[in-house]
């Protein structure tokens, strides 16, 4: 009995080889469909080392008045701007440096070099909109609205005209008409940008700070949260064997204290914490001498306080990250960029604001983290600093290939929105 049972099992290894051979070379069998079916996880994977293709990005090219202009007004005006012209962002533009994000993403599309970038670019610029993925509108409205507008209750600024025109170029354009906006790309950092007239386009995809005010416009599932450019020097070297005992403060925070909305914490923050030992938690403005004083600090200090600004985000956090100074994020609102990829809980500690605002809760429950839950945390946010970095030209994984690789994450649902509302006899019946 056993010996038939052998004999037919030699039977089957030999033939089963043999007929799977044949079906090949017959062309009957589709190898790759039947027995891939058996490894999903197989059927979509890459090649080993092969990365997915660029986003392929169509810019307008509008006027230099609505970019370029605005940082030299001396920039002809019927000029394209070009690689070959285009004016480099000056480093000591103060307050300026926080919403610049329009600026490299624009930089990042004009860029021609082979260098670094090329096939390591999330995006790259196409000149046939046929072949766009999406459309990018180089507007620089966070940098107009710090230009143009001192008094918010101002009426037809310089500002708001060049909201207006930009809102007239778009709708008049056949690829605005042909997606609703829905395939644009329009950068919105500053939270007073666009302000008169971005609800007029929110069907678009905007790359923001926060959600603070344009919550009423705006979508998580649709939008972008981009860094603040950090506006401290990052700290490139770091010497100390012993970075937790180099580090002599335990808890850093610089700024102005007086703030709007939710971030009137800061005040009362202020009064708890200005006498405590090992704290530092001081007024300060926005200045050269500023800047130079709070990346000293941060740099001596294991815990960098980032609590809400007039919105619920703040530029402190990534000068925090910069200096490798572990955040402590007081903010019930925020959202925090590129969180799709990181997992900000390995490098940074959160607190509610009635956490935050309970006597003694948020200074013990720092003081009662270990040296070596400390070091780790610490060594987690050293390995990714770089993904904040704003550079010229763009670099593997900076902060500006990780946004083009956000919003390449949201063009799926473009499609499916675009696609869907050109067959639907009733748009959304199913609300």
């Amino acid at each position: 009995m056993q010996k038939s049972i052998n004999r037919t099992l030699i039977c089957f290894s030999l033939c089963i080889p043999l007929l799977f051979g044949s079906l090949l070379l017959a062309g009957t069998l589709d190898y790759k469909s039947q027995f891939l079916s058996f490894l999903p996880q197989l059927n979509n994977a890459s090649p080993c080392g092969a990365q997915s293709p660029p986003l392929r990005v169509y810019m307008y090219d509008l006027p230099p008045r609505f970019n370029v202009g605005l940082m030299d007004p001396t920039f002809p005006d019927n000029v394209l701007v070009a690689a070959s012209n285009l004016p480099m962002w000056r480093w000591n533009d103060g307050l300026r440096k926080q919403h610049s994000v329009e600026y490299w993403m624009m930089a990042s599309l004009l860029y021609e070099g082979d260098d670094e970038s090329g096939s390591t670019r999330e995006a790259v610029r196409v000149r046939d909109p046929e072949l766009a993925d999406v459309f990018f509108v180089p507007f620089f409205s966070s940098l107009s609205f710090n230009i143009h507008v001192r008094n918010m209750a101002e009426l037809n600024t310089v500002d708001e005209q060049l909201q207006l025109e930009m809102v007239n170029i778009l709708t008049a354009s056949d690829h605005w008409k042909r997606s609703g906006g829905r395939d644009h790309v329009i950068p919105l950092h500053h939270p007073n940008a666009f302000r008169q007239y971005r609800d007029q386009v929110n069907a678009s995809i905007f790359i923001v700070a926060d959600f603070g005010r344009i919550m009423n416009i705006s979508r998580l599932s649709k939008d972008v949260v981009a860094p603040y450019p950090h506006m401290i020097e990052s700290y490139i070297r770091e010497d100390h064997e012993d970075p937790f005992e180099a580090r002599k403060t335990l808890l850093f925070f610089r700024g102005r204290t007086k703030r709007k909305d939710e971030g009137k914490i800061r005040a009362q923050l202020h009064k708890m914490l200005m006498e405590m030992k090992d704290v530092i938690y001081e007024e300060g403005s926005a200045s050269e001498e500023g800047f130079k004083a709070s990346a000293e600090q941060m740099r001596s200090s294991k815990f960098c306080l980032h609590p809400a600004g007039d919105t619920p985000s703040s530029c402190r956090l990534f000068d925090a990250i910069v200096s490798h100074c572990i955040p402590v994020i007081v903010s019930d609102r925020l959202e925090l960029p590129f969180e799709s990829e990181i997992d900000y809980k390995e490098f940074s500690i959160f607190f509610s604001v009635d956490e935050a605002l309970k006597p003694g809760y948020m200074i013990d429950g720092l003081r009662g983290i270990s040296k070596e839950k400390w070091t780790k945390m610490w060594l987690q946010l050293r390995s990714i600093s770089h993904h904040f970095e704003f550079q010229y030209p763009p670099k593997k994984d900076d902060s500006v290939n990780m946004i083009w690789r956000q919003v390449k994450n949201k063009v799926p649902a473009v499609k499916l929105a675009l696609h869907r509302s050109r067959r639907l006899k009733i748009p959304d019946w199913w609300r």
